[in-house]
């Protein structure tokens, strides 16, 4: 068995790697508990029952080593920082030396269970690099060199005396069943917390990637922001222009019409801004202090906007208010799910806010056709849209980034009723403004 393919150097794989050596360095605690408890029996039964004599303090001494080892390999767990590679090695050279130092005290490579250096090895060469699997296997080879000059002979009842051979096949038997089923159980946990590894893997690359996506299309909305700025100031003075010209000025219908575009020049401004201040570069703009209650009220009163009266409902369960700081990307992200809550409900959307212990609710509901199957299997990824235009399904992959930048999340499901519901799922304090009082 060899581990996947990890590429080094990559900031994504640290984590998952970190904890597949915190998972690794437990499953050996437990490996090492079931051996201590092994030995206890095995020195127990032989001295007992089989009345063969043993060196007791000698073997005694190893099984306190390997409960030191244990609690030294606990300590190792409780810092909350990665298990490194030579960590694992050195609680490994641990075990070899200690089975080595009892098979030297019960009779040597005669004792059947010297075969258990095998599964060591074959821990090591899962669980370590090439050249720290190298090094338990030459740590097994001297441990079996030494035991071949000069082991303490086990002192034989007449029973067993006549036959060691006999005896000897019965251990070997113990042994092999033994080692099968720890290696079972060892090479399924360690499958599985490779799996586990692998799943994390995945899951931070592409959180890497959509990340990366997200900087590119922040730099190109950047840029058409300040290219776009110009124009729309001068839009802006040719209307104020136009509305004080005389011959417009006494015309009721082009002094609405120039109104309506005042307003929309004024709206592209207003995202303009909201993009570069996004981007960190706002125009002279700092955040704003408000509370969760204006906040939201704001996004409702802008999505009512331009629309009938009594088509967008705003149910505001929040309860006690609390102050935070205006977020323009949350803003904006919150807004583009309400423009298209209204593309595919224009008749009726519906905004409820609620409260969650620490975390805002915010829940957008609307009777459109609803979410397919696969776009709810693919909530959060980009350019994942039933529009079928070009660039689209945008809006939901930047609500997703920026709840996770704040440590929030985002849902979306169909009602029973018919339509859709976006769920957003915020933390208060992300954006609450510390020392203030809504």
């Amino acid at each position: 068995m060899t581990a996947p393919t990890i590429l080094p150097g990559s900031a994504a794989d640290a984590p998952a790697e970190a904890n597949a050596g915190r998972r690794n360095m437990a499953l050996l605690i437990q490996l090492r508990w079931l051996a201590v408890g092994g030995q206890l029996a095995t020195i127990g039964i032989v001295s007992g029952p089989m009345a063969i004599s043993l060196p007791r303090a000698p073997l005694l001494a190893a099984v306190a080593l390997l409960i030191a080892i244990n609690f030294a390999s606990l300590a190792l767990l409780r810092r909350g920082r990665a298990v490194t590679n030579a960590e694992l090695t050195a609680v490994l050279l641990f075990d070899v030396a200690a089975l080595g130092w009892q098979l030297h005290h019960s009779g040597g490579l005669a004792n059947p269970f010297a075969s258990l250096f095998l599964l060591q090895v074959v821990i090591g060469a899962i669980l370590l690099t090439p050249a720290s699997s190298w090094a338990i296997v030459v740590a097994a080879l001297v441990a079996i060199g030494v035991l071949a000059l000069d082991p303490t002979p086990l002192v034989l009842p007449p029973t067993y005396a006549a036959d060691p051979m006999g005896l000897y096949l019965k251990g070997s038997l113990v042994c092999f069943v033994l080692i099968a089923v720890l290696l079972v159980a060892f090479v399924t946990r360690i499958s599985r917390n490779l799996r586990d590894r692998d799943a994390a893997l995945a899951a931070s690359r592409q959180r890497a990637a959509e990340e990366d996506h997200i900087v590119r299309m922040g730099l190109l909305a950047s840029g058409a922001a300040h290219e776009l700025g110009t124009p729309l100031s001068t839009l802006s003075v040719l209307i104020g222009d136009w509305k004080a010209a005389p011959a417009i000025a006494r015309d009721a219908d082009l002094q609405e019409d120039l109104s309506d575009m005042d307003a929309a020049v004024r709206r592209c401004k207003a995202i303009v801004s909201g993009i570069l201040m996004s981007a960190g570069e706002a125009r002279g703009e700092a955040p704003q202090l408000t509370t969760m209650r204006h906040f939201l009220t704001a996004l409702v009163e802008e999505a009512r906007a331009g629309r009938m009266p009594g088509t967008v409902e705003f149910n505001d369960l929040f309860g006690p208010d609390v102050a935070i700081v205006s977020d323009a990307a949350l803003r904006q992200v919150i807004g583009n799910v309400l423009d298209n809550a209204s593309e595919v409900s224009p008749d009726w959307i519906a905004v409820t806010a609620t409260r969650d212990g620490d975390m805002a609710v915010i829940e957008i509901l609307d009777r459109g056709p609803g979410f397919s199957d696969e776009m709810i299997e693919r909530f959060g990824q980009p350019y994942s849209s039933t529009k079928g235009r070009p660039g689209g399904g945008l809006g939901l992959f930047l609500l997703v980034n920026v709840l996770r930048k704040l440590g929030g999340s985002a849902s979306v499901a169909n009602r029973d009723s018919g339509g859709a519901v976006v769920r957003i799922v915020l933390p208060l304090p992300a954006v609450a403004a510390e020392g203030r009082k809504a």
